[in-house]
């Protein structure tokens, strides 16, 4: 930046702020180079303090400005010319290393109301210091995961809310809400990354909500009482639930553990499109809407700011005027902003990227789970591993509640929701992934067919690996008792817990698995083809290891069903709303 500029008072670009440290070799950001007139001495910058904002007078470092670890002057060699002062540098003025050569901040956003996370090589690691002072945290307690794993699949709760805060969402939200969870988006990511599912819940869904224990700001517990038959969007706000109720309540009536959450309310829509200047959108006909203000016409636009929030707000010029209707809305903005924030016009601009990190982590609210700067960016590698064309959105399943003359609610329509949540829970994606993928289901079902041995003759030993105390014990006595196989025992607790039940098995046992698996109902994808191990007679047994989704003795397990006659949609594919 030139004299004249420095002279204005004019703030340097964030881009322009990464520098090379001679000493170590890496890029490094100094912050805030207006400090450099203030003549303040120098200071080492931390994050979460003003200190992280402050600046060493020009000619204290290479470039002036506040770095995380101030660089010693080198020692000049013995009869070596001596350098001029820093700032009075003779001849032609140092090269200023470009910004894309600079360590990437990794950024991958997804939710409707602001899902951003944030991730960052080692040089950047001052810059996070500071983004997580910009994200606020709640303490959820056991409703979710007490920490982030990134070799298991992970279920992250992304909450809108309608609760009006800053300038210009007067027009938003019910006046004086407390916040409820007017937009609710679970996604799911797999196990292997290959695939993600972003599940809409529709916030007039009647549901039960369960009793929330809740942390308060003195440290102590309250536990709010729970709600029979009440729409999903009270499960936050109202009586002081917070995020852990939400949580729960979809835990509660939809089986599929949720891990972590992630909240904003009207701002993050508007300062995360403004940050990537813009989304595309499409609307197959002409959009005039009198509530929200938005005007659009036919065919793409570009929105961001107020119009952004008012597009993924708007109702009454989209189908039948209904929430249903603004959720696919919704998803497609969705998809367009994922789009987005992977193109390679966010990923290599250094600029744009430090604009949309800064906007999107003042709009957060998280678990304290994940909290911390190294957590988030362990959080963003992993969602960068999955693929657009693999991240499925669909909505939970309804109709219309029955018990209403006037339709104003939904409830789970029990011919299909049960099926879409045993496919999240179980890991499974809602498209086709990959050819080898298919390749390996069609191998898992050939291991059911064939002959099946007498169960007198099935020999194998029975352990605990996950599923509640006592279940080898039960399964024991049952598969003795009442189906015939005697030569089974029970060898208690496997080594660790299994999300599913196995049965591993040795070539010349293929007849017995088949017959075990006829018995207890197992899928193919349990079948194990492996080695025996010698049970307590000292004689060759299978081993089948009882997983988490053990629903008890004499209860047949079923492989998840796919629910073909589900709609839905992916993040590459672009879509016009009608």
């Amino acid at each position: 930046m030139d004299a004249q500029r420095r002279g204005r008072g004019e703030q340097m670009d964030p881009a322009d702020q990464w520098v090379l440290n001679p000493n170590t070799g890496e890029y490094e950001l100094r912050l805030n180079p207006s400090a450099a007139q203030s003549g303040t001495a120098p200071r080492t910058a931390t994050a979460r303090s003003a200190t992280a904002r402050s600046a060493t007078p020009r000619g204290s470092g290479p470039r002036g400005g506040a770095t995380r670890t101030e660089v010693p002057p080198q020692r000049r060699r013995r009869g070596a010319p001596e350098e001029p002062p820093p700032g009075r540098r003779g001849g032609r003025r140092p090269v200023r290393p470009k910004p894309n050569k600079a360590k990437k901040v990794l950024l991958w956003t997804g939710g409707t109301m602001a899902f951003v996370l944030v991730g960052v090589s080692v040089a950047g690691y001052i810059y996070l210091q500071h983004l997580e002072g910009n994200v606020s945290t709640t303490d959820v307690g056991s409703a979710g995961a007490g920490n982030f794993s990134k070799d298991e699949a992970f279920s992250v709760l992304i909450i809108g809310t309608d609760k009006r805060t800053g300038e210009g969402n007067e027009g938003y939200g019910d006046k004086g809400s407390s916040g409820h969870a007017d937009t609710t988006i679970l996604l799911h990511v797999a196990k292997d990354r290959t695939n993600a599912t972003a599940l809409s819940i529709p916030r007039d869904l009647i549901v039960n909500i369960p009793d929330c224990p809740t942390k308060q700001e003195d440290g102590s517990e309250k536990i709010v009482p729970g709600l029979q038959n009440a729409r999903f969007n009270r499960s936050l706000g109202e009586s002081g639930r917070d995020p852990g109720c939400t949580m729960r309540t979809v835990k509660e009536n939809t089986g599929i553990s949720v891990d972590h959450f992630m909240m904003a309310d009207f701002n993050a829509v508007k300062t995360l499109t403004t940050a990537v200047e813009g989304v595309d959108v499409c609307v197959e006909k002409p959009v005039d809407d009198k509530e929200s203000k938005l005007v659009l016409p036919a065919g793409e636009s570009t929105v961001e700011g107020e119009r952004a929030l008012a597009f993924v707000r708007t109702r009454k010029s989209f189908g039948n005027s209904g929430d249903l209707d603004r959720i696919k809305v919704q998803q497609q903005f969705l998809g367009s902003l994922m789009r987005k924030m992977s193109s390679s016009d966010t990923l290599t601009n250094p600029s744009k990227l430090l604009k949309l990190a800064e906007a999107a982590t003042e709009a957060l609210t998280v678990d304290k789970a994940i909290g911390n700067v190294g957590t988030l960016k362990d959080v963003a590698l992993e969602l960068k591993k999955v693929p657009t064309k693999n991240i499925s959105f669909t909505t939970v399943p309804v109709v219309d509640n029955p018990a209403e003359t006037v339709k104003a609610t939904v409830v789970l329509d029990d011919s299909k929701a049960p099926q879409v949540f045993d496919m999240i829970e179980n890991d499974v994606s809602f498209t086709e992934v990959k050819q080898q993928e298919k390749k390996e289901k069609d191998a898992q079902a050939a291991r059911l067919k064939g002959t099946k041995a007498a169960a007198s003759e099935v020999r194998v030993r029975i352990m605990n690996g996950g599923a509640v105390a006592g279940s080898a014990q039960k399964t024991l006595q049952y598969l003795q008792v009442e189906e015939g196989v005697t030569k089974s025992d029970n060898a208690g607790n496997a080594p660790a817990e299994l999300a599913r039940t196995t049965l591993e098995y040795a070539p010349d046992q293929a007849d017995q698995a088949r017959r075990l698996a006829d018995i207890m109902g197992l899928p193919g994808a349990a079948l194990k083809p492996g080695e025996s191990v010698n049970n307590s007679q000292g004689l060759p047994a299978m081993t089948l290891t009882l997983g988490k989704d053990f629903k008890g003795a004499g209860v047949k397990l079923k492989a998840p069903v796919e629910a073909a006659d589900v709609e839905k949609s992916t993040a590459d594919k672009v879509k016009c709303a009608s």
